[in-house]
Protein backbone atom coordinates (compact mmCIF):
# COMPACT_ATOMS: atom_id res chain seq x y z
CA UNK A 1 0.00 0.00 0.00
CA UNK A 2 1.23 3.30 -0.91
CA UNK A 3 2.68 5.76 2.21
CA UNK A 4 1.97 9.38 2.71
CA UNK A 5 4.87 11.42 1.90
CA UNK A 6 6.88 12.22 4.76
CA UNK A 7 6.63 16.08 5.72
CA UNK A 8 10.21 17.41 3.20
CA UNK A 9 8.45 15.90 0.25
CA UNK A 10 5.37 17.40 1.12
CA UNK A 11 5.93 20.58 1.31
CA UNK A 12 7.12 20.34 -2.46
CA UNK A 13 3.98 18.42 -3.26
CA UNK A 14 2.42 20.84 -5.82
CA UNK A 15 -0.12 20.41 -9.08
CA UNK A 16 1.55 20.91 -12.31
CA UNK A 17 -0.08 23.26 -14.92
CA UNK A 18 -1.21 19.91 -16.59
CA UNK A 19 -2.86 18.32 -14.05
CA UNK A 20 -5.05 21.73 -13.27
CA UNK A 21 -5.85 21.64 -17.19
CA UNK A 22 -6.99 17.84 -17.11
CA UNK A 23 -9.76 18.49 -14.13
CA UNK A 24 -10.99 20.85 -15.57
CA UNK A 25 -12.06 18.69 -18.58
CA UNK A 26 -13.49 16.20 -15.94
CA UNK A 27 -15.53 17.99 -13.36
CA UNK A 28 -18.53 16.55 -14.41
CA UNK A 29 -20.43 20.38 -13.55
CA UNK A 30 -22.38 22.00 -16.59
CA UNK A 31 -20.92 24.97 -18.52
CA UNK A 32 -24.10 27.65 -18.53
CA UNK A 33 -22.59 30.82 -17.67
CA UNK A 34 -21.56 33.60 -20.01
CA UNK A 35 -19.87 37.22 -19.25
CA UNK A 36 -23.00 38.96 -18.04
CA UNK A 37 -23.96 36.06 -16.06
CA UNK A 38 -20.79 36.20 -14.30
CA UNK A 39 -20.50 40.03 -13.80
CA UNK A 40 -23.67 39.71 -12.13
CA UNK A 41 -22.43 37.00 -10.12
CA UNK A 42 -19.77 39.29 -8.57
CA UNK A 43 -22.27 42.45 -8.48
CA UNK A 44 -24.61 40.42 -6.69
CA UNK A 45 -22.32 38.69 -4.00
CA UNK A 46 -20.27 42.49 -3.22
CA UNK A 47 -23.32 44.65 -3.54
CA UNK A 48 -25.11 43.73 0.16
CA UNK A 49 -23.98 44.39 3.81
CA UNK A 50 -21.02 46.47 2.97
CA UNK A 51 -22.80 49.22 1.47
CA UNK A 52 -26.63 48.53 4.05
CA UNK A 53 -24.43 48.12 6.96
CA UNK A 54 -20.83 48.90 7.32
CA UNK A 55 -20.64 51.92 5.33
CA UNK A 56 -22.20 53.88 8.39
CA UNK A 57 -20.32 52.37 11.07
CA UNK A 58 -16.68 52.51 9.55
CA UNK A 59 -17.71 56.12 8.60
CA UNK A 60 -19.11 57.08 12.86
CA UNK A 61 -16.25 55.26 14.36
CA UNK A 62 -13.25 55.83 12.30
CA UNK A 63 -12.82 57.67 9.36
CA UNK A 64 -15.66 60.25 8.97
CA UNK A 65 -16.59 61.68 5.44
CA UNK A 66 -13.10 60.13 4.83
CA UNK A 67 -14.77 57.25 3.89
CA UNK A 68 -14.98 57.69 0.65
CA UNK A 69 -10.83 57.69 0.57
CA UNK A 70 -11.16 54.09 2.50
CA UNK A 71 -13.37 52.77 -0.33
CA UNK A 72 -10.65 54.24 -2.54
CA UNK A 73 -7.92 52.48 -0.40
CA UNK A 74 -9.76 49.18 0.01
CA UNK A 75 -10.62 49.55 -3.83
CA UNK A 76 -7.36 49.53 -5.00
CA UNK A 77 -6.29 46.84 -3.18
CA UNK A 78 -8.96 44.44 -4.72
CA UNK A 79 -8.21 45.94 -7.98
CA UNK A 80 -4.56 44.37 -8.08
CA UNK A 81 -5.80 41.41 -7.20
CA UNK A 82 -8.28 41.22 -9.62
CA UNK A 83 -6.09 41.78 -12.17
CA UNK A 84 -4.13 38.71 -10.64
CA UNK A 85 -7.51 37.24 -10.43
CA UNK A 86 -7.88 37.64 -14.05
CA UNK A 87 -4.59 36.10 -15.54
CA UNK A 88 -5.22 33.23 -13.65
CA UNK A 89 -8.16 32.58 -14.00
CA UNK A 90 -6.94 33.00 -17.95
CA UNK A 91 -3.91 30.41 -17.62
CA UNK A 92 -5.96 28.12 -15.04
CA UNK A 93 -9.76 27.71 -16.14
CA UNK A 94 -11.03 25.65 -12.67
CA UNK A 95 -13.02 25.97 -9.80
CA UNK A 96 -11.45 26.43 -5.98
CA UNK A 97 -10.06 30.21 -6.75
CA UNK A 98 -7.36 30.80 -4.26
CA UNK A 99 -7.07 27.33 -3.06
CA UNK A 100 -6.21 26.26 -6.73
CA UNK A 101 -3.42 28.74 -7.48
CA UNK A 102 -2.00 28.47 -4.24
CA UNK A 103 -1.91 24.51 -4.84
CA UNK A 104 0.16 25.52 -8.49
CA UNK A 105 2.44 27.80 -6.72
CA UNK A 106 3.31 26.67 -2.86
CA UNK A 107 1.83 23.23 -2.40
CA UNK A 108 -0.59 21.15 -0.96
CA UNK A 109 -0.60 22.70 2.97
CA UNK A 110 -0.01 25.80 1.75
CA UNK A 111 -2.91 25.46 -0.46
CA UNK A 112 -5.29 23.94 2.82
CA UNK A 113 -4.49 26.59 4.46
CA UNK A 114 -5.79 28.85 2.04
CA UNK A 115 -8.45 26.58 1.44
CA UNK A 116 -9.20 26.99 4.95
CA UNK A 117 -9.15 30.89 5.42
CA UNK A 118 -11.88 30.64 2.00
CA UNK A 119 -14.17 28.65 4.36
CA UNK A 120 -13.73 31.45 7.19
CA UNK A 121 -14.56 34.03 4.69
CA UNK A 122 -16.83 32.87 3.09
CA UNK A 123 -18.88 30.98 5.66
CA UNK A 124 -18.70 33.56 7.85
CA UNK A 125 -19.65 36.26 5.62
CA UNK A 126 -22.53 34.39 4.47
CA UNK A 127 -23.65 34.01 8.13
CA UNK A 128 -23.06 38.09 9.01
CA UNK A 129 -25.11 38.95 5.63
CA UNK A 130 -27.76 37.06 6.51
CA UNK A 131 -27.60 38.51 9.87
CA UNK A 132 -27.92 41.60 8.00
CA UNK A 133 -31.14 40.60 6.02
CA UNK A 134 -32.79 39.60 8.99
CA UNK A 135 -32.47 43.11 10.52
CA UNK A 136 -33.53 44.62 7.34
CA UNK A 137 -36.58 42.09 6.70
CA UNK A 138 -37.83 42.37 10.70
CA UNK A 139 -37.57 46.19 9.84
CA UNK A 140 -39.91 45.96 6.53
CA UNK A 141 -41.98 43.41 7.68
CA UNK A 142 -43.31 46.20 10.93
CA UNK A 143 -43.66 48.65 8.15
CA UNK A 144 -45.97 46.54 6.58
CA UNK A 145 -47.80 45.49 9.72
CA UNK A 146 -46.67 42.34 10.55
CA UNK A 147 -44.42 41.74 14.27
CA UNK A 148 -41.78 39.20 14.19
CA UNK A 149 -40.90 38.51 18.18
CA UNK A 150 -38.11 39.86 19.30
CA UNK A 151 -36.45 36.21 20.04
CA UNK A 152 -37.20 34.97 16.43
CA UNK A 153 -34.62 37.68 15.15
CA UNK A 154 -31.73 37.89 17.37
CA UNK A 155 -29.32 35.32 17.99
CA UNK A 156 -28.33 32.74 20.81
CA UNK A 157 -25.07 34.73 22.16
CA UNK A 158 -24.81 38.37 21.51
CA UNK A 159 -22.06 40.61 22.58
CA UNK A 160 -22.14 43.40 25.18
CA UNK A 161 -19.69 46.38 24.81
CA UNK A 162 -17.30 46.94 27.82
CA UNK A 163 -14.46 49.60 28.71
CA UNK A 164 -12.28 46.67 27.33
CA UNK A 165 -14.08 45.35 24.25
CA UNK A 166 -16.95 42.95 24.00
CA UNK A 167 -18.57 40.56 26.58
CA UNK A 168 -20.65 37.26 25.53
CA UNK A 169 -23.83 37.35 26.70
CA UNK A 170 -26.45 34.38 26.35
CA UNK A 171 -30.35 34.43 26.05
CA UNK A 172 -33.03 32.36 24.90
CA UNK A 173 -33.67 33.34 21.18
CA UNK A 174 -32.69 32.44 17.86
CA UNK A 175 -32.33 34.51 14.76
CA UNK A 176 -34.95 32.27 13.11
CA UNK A 177 -35.63 35.00 10.22
CA UNK A 178 -31.88 35.00 9.12
CA UNK A 179 -30.97 31.03 9.22
CA UNK A 180 -34.27 30.82 7.02
CA UNK A 181 -32.90 32.82 4.47
CA UNK A 182 -29.78 30.77 4.10
CA UNK A 183 -31.61 27.22 3.86
CA UNK A 184 -34.30 28.95 1.24
CA UNK A 185 -30.97 29.98 -0.86
CA UNK A 186 -29.83 26.81 -0.28
CA UNK A 187 -32.79 25.15 -2.17
CA UNK A 188 -32.15 27.06 -4.58
CA UNK A 189 -28.30 26.47 -4.86
CA UNK A 190 -28.85 22.53 -5.31
CA UNK A 191 -31.78 23.12 -8.52
CA UNK A 192 -28.91 24.15 -10.67
CA UNK A 193 -26.43 27.23 -11.22
CA UNK A 194 -28.21 28.41 -14.16
CA UNK A 195 -31.47 28.78 -12.33
CA UNK A 196 -29.76 30.57 -9.34
CA UNK A 197 -27.86 32.52 -12.05
CA UNK A 198 -31.06 33.96 -13.01
CA UNK A 199 -32.66 34.37 -10.13
CA UNK A 200 -29.40 36.61 -9.16
CA UNK A 201 -29.26 38.76 -12.28
CA UNK A 202 -33.21 39.81 -11.52
CA UNK A 203 -32.26 40.62 -8.11
CA UNK A 204 -28.92 42.76 -8.90
CA UNK A 205 -31.10 45.00 -11.52
CA UNK A 206 -33.60 45.69 -7.79
CA UNK A 207 -31.29 46.31 -5.61
CA UNK A 208 -28.77 48.13 -8.05
CA UNK A 209 -32.57 50.06 -9.25
CA UNK A 210 -32.89 51.31 -5.51
CA UNK A 211 -29.77 52.12 -4.98
CA UNK A 212 -30.02 54.76 -7.92
CA UNK A 213 -33.47 55.97 -6.60
CA UNK A 214 -31.79 56.53 -3.85
CA UNK A 215 -29.17 58.38 -5.15
CA UNK A 216 -31.48 60.70 -7.45
CA UNK A 217 -33.35 61.85 -4.43
CA UNK A 218 -30.98 61.57 -1.71
CA UNK A 219 -28.89 64.19 -3.62
CA UNK A 220 -30.87 66.91 -3.40
CA UNK A 221 -30.63 66.68 0.76
CA UNK A 222 -27.01 66.86 0.57
CA UNK A 223 -25.65 69.29 3.41
CA UNK A 224 -22.08 69.94 2.49
CA UNK A 225 -21.09 71.20 5.39
CA UNK A 226 -21.60 67.75 7.12
CA UNK A 227 -18.45 67.32 4.83
CA UNK A 228 -16.51 69.43 6.69
CA UNK A 229 -13.81 68.18 8.27
CA UNK A 230 -13.15 65.86 5.32
CA UNK A 231 -10.28 63.87 7.40
CA UNK A 232 -11.95 64.77 11.10
CA UNK A 233 -8.57 65.22 13.78
CA UNK A 234 -7.70 61.70 15.25
CA UNK A 235 -9.10 61.10 18.38
CA UNK A 236 -6.58 58.82 19.30
CA UNK A 237 -5.92 55.00 18.44
CA UNK A 238 -7.44 54.45 14.82
CA UNK A 239 -10.48 57.10 15.70
CA UNK A 240 -10.05 59.70 12.91
CA UNK A 241 -7.55 61.26 11.00
CA UNK A 242 -5.12 59.64 8.84
CA UNK A 243 -5.01 56.22 10.55
CA UNK A 244 -8.69 56.23 10.60
CA UNK A 245 -9.43 55.98 6.86
CA UNK A 246 -6.86 53.00 6.97
CA UNK A 247 -9.15 51.14 9.72
CA UNK A 248 -12.07 52.19 8.23
CA UNK A 249 -10.53 50.22 4.77
CA UNK A 250 -9.94 47.08 6.82
CA UNK A 251 -13.78 47.36 8.09
CA UNK A 252 -15.13 47.97 4.36
CA UNK A 253 -12.31 45.13 2.86
CA UNK A 254 -14.83 42.84 4.03
CA UNK A 255 -17.27 44.72 1.22
CA UNK A 256 -15.08 43.33 -1.38
CA UNK A 257 -14.73 40.00 -1.13
CA UNK A 258 -17.83 39.44 -3.32
CA UNK A 259 -16.23 40.08 -6.33
CA UNK A 260 -13.63 36.88 -6.31
CA UNK A 261 -16.59 34.61 -6.54
CA UNK A 262 -16.35 35.26 -10.25
CA UNK A 263 -13.54 32.87 -10.14
CA UNK A 264 -15.14 30.10 -8.19
CA UNK A 265 -17.30 29.88 -10.76
CA UNK A 266 -14.77 29.11 -14.09
CA UNK A 267 -15.67 25.20 -13.89
CA UNK A 268 -19.32 26.54 -14.92
CA UNK A 269 -18.22 29.42 -17.60
CA UNK A 270 -18.97 28.80 -20.87
CA UNK A 271 -15.71 30.42 -22.46
CA UNK A 272 -13.84 30.87 -18.52
CA UNK A 273 -10.59 32.42 -19.96
CA UNK A 274 -12.09 35.27 -21.75
CA UNK A 275 -15.28 35.91 -19.26
CA UNK A 276 -13.89 35.58 -15.95
CA UNK A 277 -11.45 37.91 -16.01
CA UNK A 278 -14.23 40.19 -17.81
CA UNK A 279 -16.77 39.49 -15.24
CA UNK A 280 -14.11 39.79 -11.93
CA UNK A 281 -12.87 43.32 -13.01
CA UNK A 282 -16.15 44.71 -14.27
CA UNK A 283 -18.05 43.10 -11.39
CA UNK A 284 -15.62 45.09 -9.07
CA UNK A 285 -15.07 48.23 -11.02
CA UNK A 286 -19.44 48.39 -10.81
CA UNK A 287 -19.05 47.99 -7.31
CA UNK A 288 -16.69 50.66 -6.48
CA UNK A 289 -17.77 53.62 -7.87
CA UNK A 290 -21.94 52.22 -6.81
CA UNK A 291 -20.01 51.92 -2.54
CA UNK A 292 -18.37 55.49 -3.54
CA UNK A 293 -21.51 57.44 -4.54
CA UNK A 294 -23.80 55.79 -2.14
CA UNK A 295 -21.55 57.03 0.56
CA UNK A 296 -21.04 60.36 0.03
CA UNK A 297 -24.58 60.91 -0.55
CA UNK A 298 -25.57 58.87 2.64
CA UNK A 299 -22.65 61.22 4.30
CA UNK A 300 -24.15 64.52 3.14
CA UNK A 301 -27.64 63.73 4.76
CA UNK A 302 -26.56 62.44 8.01
CA UNK A 303 -23.82 63.58 10.14
CA UNK A 304 -21.20 61.02 9.98
CA UNK A 305 -21.16 60.23 14.10
CA UNK A 306 -25.03 59.39 13.87
CA UNK A 307 -24.53 56.57 11.61
CA UNK A 308 -23.06 53.88 13.89
CA UNK A 309 -26.53 51.68 13.34
CA UNK A 310 -27.34 48.55 11.76
CA UNK A 311 -29.34 50.61 9.05
CA UNK A 312 -27.59 53.64 7.96
CA UNK A 313 -29.67 53.95 4.54
CA UNK A 314 -32.95 53.74 6.74
CA UNK A 315 -31.62 56.43 8.78
CA UNK A 316 -31.20 59.10 5.84
CA UNK A 317 -34.22 58.15 4.39
CA UNK A 318 -35.79 59.06 7.78
CA UNK A 319 -33.91 62.35 7.33
CA UNK A 320 -35.46 62.97 4.13
CA UNK A 321 -39.00 62.14 5.05
CA UNK A 322 -39.91 60.05 2.57
CA UNK A 323 -41.83 56.89 3.59
CA UNK A 324 -42.39 55.25 0.23
CA UNK A 325 -38.86 56.11 -0.38
CA UNK A 326 -38.13 53.89 3.03
CA UNK A 327 -40.07 50.57 1.87
CA UNK A 328 -38.11 50.67 -1.00
CA UNK A 329 -35.27 50.91 0.37
CA UNK A 330 -35.86 47.81 2.72
CA UNK A 331 -37.22 45.94 -0.56
CA UNK A 332 -33.75 46.45 -2.24
CA UNK A 333 -31.41 45.47 1.28
CA UNK A 334 -33.77 42.45 2.01
CA UNK A 335 -33.64 41.36 -1.81
CA UNK A 336 -29.84 42.44 -2.25
CA UNK A 337 -28.66 40.89 0.82
CA UNK A 338 -30.57 37.27 -0.33
CA UNK A 339 -28.37 37.73 -3.40
CA UNK A 340 -25.32 38.40 -1.64
CA UNK A 341 -25.83 35.22 0.62
CA UNK A 342 -26.37 33.39 -2.86
CA UNK A 343 -23.23 34.29 -4.18
CA UNK A 344 -20.85 33.58 -1.47
CA UNK A 345 -23.15 30.11 -0.60
CA UNK A 346 -22.08 29.11 -4.39
CA UNK A 347 -18.54 30.17 -4.02
CA UNK A 348 -18.41 28.29 -0.62
CA UNK A 349 -19.35 24.85 -1.70
CA UNK A 350 -17.60 25.17 -5.55
CA UNK A 351 -13.98 25.61 -3.39
CA UNK A 352 -15.55 22.41 -1.12
CA UNK A 353 -16.26 20.44 -3.94
CA UNK A 354 -12.59 21.53 -5.58
CA UNK A 355 -11.05 20.53 -2.00
CA UNK A 356 -12.99 17.43 -1.41
CA UNK A 357 -12.00 16.14 -5.22
CA UNK A 358 -8.10 16.74 -3.95
CA UNK A 359 -8.81 14.60 -0.85
CA UNK A 360 -8.12 16.65 1.35
CA UNK A 361 -11.83 16.84 2.33
CA UNK A 362 -14.62 14.28 2.22
CA UNK A 363 -16.23 13.06 -0.85
CA UNK A 364 -19.37 13.97 0.22
CA UNK A 365 -18.92 17.54 -1.15
CA UNK A 366 -17.70 16.77 -4.74
CA UNK A 367 -20.53 14.21 -4.98
CA UNK A 368 -22.93 15.55 -7.66
CA UNK A 369 -26.97 15.49 -8.21
CA UNK A 370 -27.61 12.62 -11.01
CA UNK A 371 -30.27 15.20 -12.53
CA UNK A 372 -29.09 18.88 -11.34
CA UNK A 373 -25.38 18.29 -11.69
CA UNK A 374 -24.83 20.66 -8.54
CA UNK A 375 -22.81 19.27 -5.27
CA UNK A 376 -26.39 18.89 -3.72
CA UNK A 377 -24.92 17.22 -0.26
CA UNK A 378 -21.92 18.66 0.52
CA UNK A 379 -24.31 22.17 -0.49
CA UNK A 380 -27.08 21.20 1.98
CA UNK A 381 -24.48 20.44 4.55
CA UNK A 382 -22.71 23.99 4.27
CA UNK A 383 -26.45 25.70 4.14
CA UNK A 384 -27.01 24.11 7.53
CA UNK A 385 -23.61 24.92 8.99
CA UNK A 386 -24.28 28.51 7.78
CA UNK A 387 -27.52 28.50 9.14
CA UNK A 388 -26.78 27.57 12.55
CA UNK A 389 -24.02 30.02 12.54
CA UNK A 390 -26.69 32.79 11.79
CA UNK A 391 -28.97 31.56 14.22
CA UNK A 392 -26.61 31.68 17.21
CA UNK A 393 -22.90 33.48 17.01
CA UNK A 394 -22.65 37.29 16.94
CA UNK A 395 -21.21 37.55 13.57
CA UNK A 396 -20.13 41.21 14.42
CA UNK A 397 -16.93 40.02 16.62
CA UNK A 398 -15.45 37.79 14.20
CA UNK A 399 -15.89 40.47 10.91
CA UNK A 400 -12.31 41.26 11.02
CA UNK A 401 -10.89 38.03 10.93
CA UNK A 402 -12.88 37.51 7.88
CA UNK A 403 -10.88 40.78 6.57
CA UNK A 404 -7.84 38.82 7.67
CA UNK A 405 -8.40 35.88 5.95
CA UNK A 406 -9.87 37.69 2.79
CA UNK A 407 -6.18 39.37 2.51
CA UNK A 408 -3.89 36.63 3.30
CA UNK A 409 -5.70 34.52 0.65
CA UNK A 410 -5.87 37.81 -1.73
CA UNK A 411 -1.67 37.99 -1.18
CA UNK A 412 -1.17 34.11 -2.38
CA UNK A 413 -3.23 34.93 -4.92
CA UNK A 414 -0.91 38.17 -6.51
CA UNK A 415 2.15 36.24 -5.46
CA UNK A 416 1.29 32.99 -7.47
CA UNK A 417 0.71 35.48 -10.67
CA UNK A 418 4.90 36.03 -10.20
CA UNK A 419 5.78 32.80 -9.01
CA UNK A 420 3.80 31.49 -12.72
CA UNK A 421 5.59 33.93 -14.56
CA UNK A 422 8.43 32.84 -13.60
CA UNK A 423 8.69 29.14 -13.47
CA UNK A 424 6.00 29.21 -17.08
CA UNK A 425 7.06 31.79 -19.20
CA UNK A 426 5.67 29.96 -21.60
CA UNK A 427 1.97 29.30 -21.08
CA UNK A 428 -0.52 31.09 -22.88
CA UNK A 429 -2.13 34.30 -21.36
CA UNK A 430 -4.76 35.50 -22.69
CA UNK A 431 -5.55 38.04 -20.00
CA UNK A 432 -1.99 39.59 -18.75
CA UNK A 433 -1.57 41.61 -15.49
CA UNK A 434 -1.59 45.20 -16.74
CA UNK A 435 1.31 47.91 -16.06
CA UNK A 436 4.45 45.16 -16.61
CA UNK A 437 7.25 44.09 -14.79
CA UNK A 438 10.82 44.94 -13.67
CA UNK A 439 13.65 41.88 -13.35
CA UNK A 440 14.99 41.67 -10.16
CA UNK A 441 18.53 39.18 -10.03
CA UNK A 442 16.69 37.57 -12.45
CA UNK A 443 13.53 37.12 -11.38
CA UNK A 444 10.42 38.89 -13.07
CA UNK A 445 8.05 41.15 -10.38
CA UNK A 446 4.70 42.24 -11.37
CA UNK A 447 3.74 45.57 -11.06
CA UNK A 448 0.48 44.71 -10.24
CA UNK A 449 0.90 41.67 -8.18
CA UNK A 450 3.50 43.28 -5.78
CA UNK A 451 1.21 46.29 -5.48
CA UNK A 452 -1.81 44.02 -4.65
CA UNK A 453 0.68 42.06 -2.11
CA UNK A 454 1.83 45.77 -0.63
CA UNK A 455 -2.16 46.91 -0.32
CA UNK A 456 -3.60 43.60 0.89
CA UNK A 457 -0.64 44.30 3.79
CA UNK A 458 -2.12 47.58 4.63
CA UNK A 459 -5.45 45.45 5.05
CA UNK A 460 -3.79 43.43 7.89
CA UNK A 461 -1.89 45.53 9.94
CA UNK A 462 -4.35 47.86 11.19
CA UNK A 463 -6.64 44.41 12.30
CA UNK A 464 -3.47 42.88 13.99
CA UNK A 465 -3.11 46.29 15.78
CA UNK A 466 -6.76 46.40 16.99
CA UNK A 467 -5.80 42.45 17.48
CA UNK A 468 -3.19 42.68 20.17
CA UNK A 469 -4.66 46.12 21.74
CA UNK A 470 -7.62 43.82 22.54
CA UNK A 471 -5.62 41.21 24.39
CA UNK A 472 -3.85 43.75 26.38
CA UNK A 473 -6.66 45.59 27.65
CA UNK A 474 -7.92 42.26 28.84
CA UNK A 475 -10.12 41.14 25.72
CA UNK A 476 -8.67 37.99 24.40
CA UNK A 477 -11.78 37.01 22.43
CA UNK A 478 -10.46 38.19 19.13
CA UNK A 479 -7.26 35.93 19.64
CA UNK A 480 -9.39 33.09 21.30
CA UNK A 481 -11.05 32.68 17.85
CA UNK A 482 -8.04 32.84 15.55
CA UNK A 483 -6.19 30.93 17.25
CA UNK A 484 -8.75 28.04 17.70
CA UNK A 485 -9.62 28.42 14.61
CA UNK A 486 -6.09 27.68 13.39
CA UNK A 487 -5.34 24.90 15.23
CA UNK A 488 -8.82 23.40 13.96
CA UNK A 489 -7.38 24.02 10.60
CA UNK A 490 -4.04 22.28 11.38
CA UNK A 491 -6.00 19.21 13.22
CA UNK A 492 -7.87 18.59 10.12
CA UNK A 493 -5.11 18.46 7.61
CA UNK A 494 -3.16 16.36 9.90
CA UNK A 495 -5.53 13.82 10.68
CA UNK A 496 -7.53 13.92 7.55
CA UNK A 497 -6.24 15.63 5.06
CA UNK A 498 -2.60 14.21 4.79
CA UNK A 499 -3.86 11.02 4.49
CA UNK A 500 -6.56 11.34 2.07
CA UNK A 501 -4.63 13.35 -0.39
CA UNK A 502 -4.94 11.79 -4.13
CA UNK A 503 -1.91 13.76 -5.53
CA UNK A 504 -0.45 12.45 -1.83
CA UNK A 505 -1.12 8.61 -2.73
CA UNK A 506 -0.01 8.96 -6.52
CA UNK A 507 3.33 10.63 -5.70
CA UNK A 508 4.01 7.96 -3.09
CA UNK A 509 2.56 4.99 -5.80
CA UNK A 510 5.17 6.18 -8.76
CA UNK A 511 8.26 6.26 -6.00
CA UNK A 512 7.40 2.51 -4.56
CA UNK A 513 7.75 1.55 -8.28
CA UNK A 514 10.37 3.26 -9.06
Amino acid sequence: MPTVPSSPRRLALRKSIQQIESESLTHGLRRTLGPVQLMMLGIGSTIGAGIYVMTGTAAANYAGPAILLSFLVAGLACLFTAFSYGELASTMPVSGSAYSYAYVSMGERAAWAVGWLLLLEYGVSCAGVAAGFSGYATSLLQDLGVTVPSFLHASLVQTLPTAHGASLLVAPRIDLVGASSVLLVTFFLVLGVEESARINTFIVFIKVGVLMLFLAVGIHYVHPSYLVPFIPPREGGFHYGVPGIFRAASVIFFAYVGFETVSTASAEARNPRRDVPLGIIGSLLVCTLVYICVAAVLIGIVPYRKLGVADPLAIAVDTIGQPWLAILIKIGAVTGLCSVIMGLLYGQTRIFFTIARDGLLPPMFCRLHPKFCTPWIGTIVLGLVVAVATATLPIDIISDLVSLGTATAFGIVCFTVIWQRNTRPDLPRPFSVPLGGVRIGGVWIGVSPALGILFCVIMMVPLFVDMIRALWNGNPLPAILLGSYVVLGVLGYVFYGRSHSLLGRENAAVRSLS
